[in-house]
């Protein structure tokens, strides 16, 4: 009949063989990180088949006490180094980590020198073991390890938010209560290495959980990369044709819904003469303003260069209101290295042409948009074509 002690050893090393297939089968994982895994499980596992094979030859005398002597300190060996394969699961590599290498290299080199003096296991004539008398140095060098694993775990928590490093501390505490429990009690309770294969589980299921929260922060990142644009920070193209996409699909648009085109004036001059960073700044002030007109009535777009789009539900007297507003807007701007800002607009209203789709709403919304252009250049005296027909003189 099979102990109770061997029952939990069993399990124990029956976990981490299934922590070992998880892991295996994650292809998300590197490979790097899944041989810090395996380490820290075969770790764990020899130590515990250590410590059982130790309980197991205590009190037999049909053994060499010398096979006892070797058990218990490949036992006293191990037993720190699952600590430490915990940490380099965590990929930690700090003063604290050569610290606590530092630790085992020297436990590991008084294990070897206390089983031919007899400092730390006496064995009687019946194959009893007991501490011997230098047995207080690897409860020292063992306390050691366990606070340099606390500190470990205490900073890489430090990099996550709070609410994961809550759940990191509580991993942390189950490892050190199974292995307080058992160096407390003593005797039959053997909590140590349940207490740590149950700690490499959650550890894992913490590294998916947190690996999944990353991926998708990177997602949510790129997709606002994608839907806004970078410059002005308004919506981008991308969105713009996803939006008459879901339109399209919607079908008829609402009575109450208006289509803007804005367009910066002068734009190609400025570039010219004062070049492309007062032309950029024109571009952000553009889109300053009509975010600040637009921004809870309708979604802007940055369509092109110079090209706005606004799509929003609004009638026609708050059309014309929003309109006028973003002149006054336009004309309260000044910039650094530019100090004035002119913008053409039109728009136009799902309600005057009946079954209009958003994309055709938008092309009559261009049409007044150029035709309050045309009546800016006309008024200010400025011939855009001239411009243009000089320039392409000049680069011929």
């Amino acid at each position: 009949m099979l102990s109770y002690y061997t029952f939990i050893t069993l399990l124990s090393i029956a976990g981490l063989l299934v922590l070992c297939i998880l892991v295996n089968e994650n292809g998300r994982i590197k490979k790097k990180n899944k041989r810090d895994f395996y380490l820290t499980y075969l770790f764990i596992a020899l130590a515990a088949a250590a410590e059982w094979v130790g309980v197991q030859l205590n009190g037999n005398a049909d053994i060499p006490q010398w096979l006892l002597l070797l058990v218990k300190c490949v036992d006293y060996i191990l037993t720190p180094m699952a600590g430490v394969a915990l940490i380099r699961q965590m990929g930690l590599r700090n003063v604290w980590y050569t610290a606590l290498n530092m630790v085992i290299a020297a436990n590991s080199v008084f294990q070897i020198a206390a089983a031919f003096f007899g400092w730390m296991v006496t064995v009687d004539g019946q194959n009893h073991y007991s501490h011997g008398p230098l047995y207080f140095v690897y409860v020292i060098m063992y306390l050691l390890v366990i606070a340099i694993v606390i500190i470990e775990f205490i900073i890489y928590g430090m990099g996550f938010t709070q609410q994961n490093r809550y759940s990191l501390y509580a991993i942390m505490g189950l490892v050190v209560c199974g292995i307080g429990l058992q160096e407390l009690l003593g005797g039959e309770v053997r909590t140590a290495y349940i207490g740590m294969t149950l700690g490499a589980a959650m550890m894992y299921i913490h590294y998916i959980e947190y690996e999944q929260i990353v991926a998708d922060d990177r997602i949510n990142r790129q997709e606002q990369l994608l839907y806004r644009d970078s410059m002005t920070g308004l919506h981008s193209r991308y969105a713009y044709s996803e939006t008459l996409q879901y339109y399209e699909k919607k079908g008829a648009l609402s009575e109450n819904f208006a289509a803007f085109s804005i367009d910066i004036n002068g734009l190609k001059a400025a570039n010219d003469t004062m070049g492309h960073a007062a032309g950029d700044e024109l571009i952000c002030g553009a889109a300053r303003c009509i975010n600040a007109v637009f921004n809870g009535c309708g979604l802007c777009y940055r369509t092109g260069g110079d090209e706005f789009i606004v799509l929003a539900h609004a009638d026609r007297a708050t059309a014309e209101e929003l309109l006028a507003k973003l002149s006054r807007e336009a004309e309260n701007w000044d910039g650094k290295l530019i100090h004035n800002l002119s913008l053409s607009a039109g728009y136009a209203l799902a309600c005057d042409h009946e079954g209009i789709s958003a994309e055709k709403l938008v092309t009559f919304a261009d049409m007044g948009m150029y035709a309050d252009k045309s009546r800016y250049y006309r008024e200010s005296g400025h011939d855009r074509r001239r411009v243009i027909a000089r320039d392409a003189q000049k680069t011929s």
